[in-house]
């Protein structure tokens, strides 16, 4: 499979089986940089994605960069409060224009040679650029991205056309819209590097609480896994499980409260999960073929004592470490010369299925293109 071409690579996974029939995506697909750079050209710039905070570009001048898959995004506010998201690219050179994770400005300007645009992204200054012929300055302004707020996020779309926003989060929309979310407010990030391809993370989150009583005892001892299920819409899923902290750790039992946990997912790399009083968000960014970067961003009630607050994102972190664990291990494992493929739960593994059918779609897409 290593010598195959890329459309030999994507044609060998079969999306149009029966769940229970079907085979899941070829192990080269979680190693080749070839499979990688087509996700890079179908997946994550013709999909919604999650850049940031809202919160972070609430007032006139505040802006984000983010760097999704190597495409580096601006989203700043100008000074009308419009939200305008860019690449983060200069139109000379190619530098990044934007340089730090966050920030205040009145203009854009890049350190490489000092173009400057303003916060509509046109371009206002180029230093000794006089006597360049048919050089259009209206014409070299950032280019534009579709940018949209949606709870505590925003969101950015890289095509020449965008689906809505509510439409493409469905039934997480209609989920966040009943808990109570809004109430929340950011209280920390953390990130963590593996060594794993992006979609292993996100297999291992989407394979309907499959591993929560192997990988997971502390969590595994608050969830009525026998009332486990997993709702599926076109571009994201919720997993909801009933809570029963009566048998649970204290450690765990504290922490996570409520009537069901909620565990949701938007496609390609968002996962957001959510109990009674609380939420994270985890971004699944990237890093090449084998090595990804996973962002959590903490919310709490105001109410929430330190104690608590504190409890709580330990409780996440032991849960990250071993997530990180068994995926680094299933890296390894998909190197095998003896695995090529697997097979799917079909009580369980649903939404992982929903996953790679959706990333066969995007990938297809790009052999059809002329």
């Amino acid at each position: 499979m290593n010598n195959a071409s890329l459309t030999e690579k994507i044609q060998a996974f079969n999306p149009s089986l029966p769940l229970e029939q079907a085979h899941t995506i070829p192990a080269c697909w979680y190693r080749d940089a070839d499979l990688y750079e087509a996700e890079r050209s179908t997946v994550f710039s013709g999909s919604w994605l999650a850049v940031g905070r809202r919160e972070e570009v609430a007032s006139a001048g505040s802006y984000l960069t983010i760097d999704v898959a190597g495409e580096p995004i601006l989203v700043v506010r100008d000074e009308q409060g419009v939200l305008r998201a860019f690449s983060n690219v200069c139109r000379h050179r190619a530098a990044l224009v934007m340089t730090e994770p966050c920030g205040h400005a009145t203009r854009l300007r890049c350190r490489y040679h000092g173009w400057t645009y303003d916060l509509a992204g046109r371009l206002r200054g180029t230093p000794e650029f006089d006597g360049v012929a048919d050089f259009r300055r209206e014409e070299q302004g950032l280019v534009a991205l579709h940018v949209a707020e949606w709870g505590p996020l925003v969101w950015v779309h890289a095509g020449e056309s965008a689906p809505p926003l509510d439409d493409y989060l469905d039934p997480l929309s209609r989920l966040i819209a009943c808990l109570g979310t809004d109430r929340l407010r950011f209280v920390e990030r953390r990130s963590y590097d593996l060594a794993c391809n992006w979609k292993v993370f996100v297999d291992n989150y989407l394979d309907g609480g499959y591993h929560v009583n192997t990988v997971h005892p502390g969590l595994a001892g608050v969830l009525d896994y026998s009332r486990y299920r997993t709702e599926i819409g076109r571009f994201a899923s919720v997993q909801i499980s009933p809570l029963d902290t009566a048998g649970a750790s204290q450690t765990v039992g504290k922490v996570r409260e409520g009537e069901n946990a909620y565990y949701a997912w938007v496609f390609p790399n968002l996962m957001v999960n959510v109990y009674h009083g609380y939420m994270d968000t985890n971004l699944v960014l990237p890093l090449g073929p084998t090595h990804c970067r996973v962002v959590y961003d903490f919310y709490f009630d105001a109410g929430r004592d330190a104690e608590h607050i504190a409890g709580s994102i330990a409780v996440a972190h032991q849960i990250q470490l071993e997530d990180g664990d068994i995926c680094e291990e299933v890296q390894r494992g998909l190197a095998s010369r003896t695995y090529k493929a697997g097979r799917y739960s079909a009580r369980r593994e649903g939404p992982v299925y929903a996953f790679h059918q959706l990333l066969a779609h995007c990938l297809r897409e790009r052999l059809s293109a002329p």
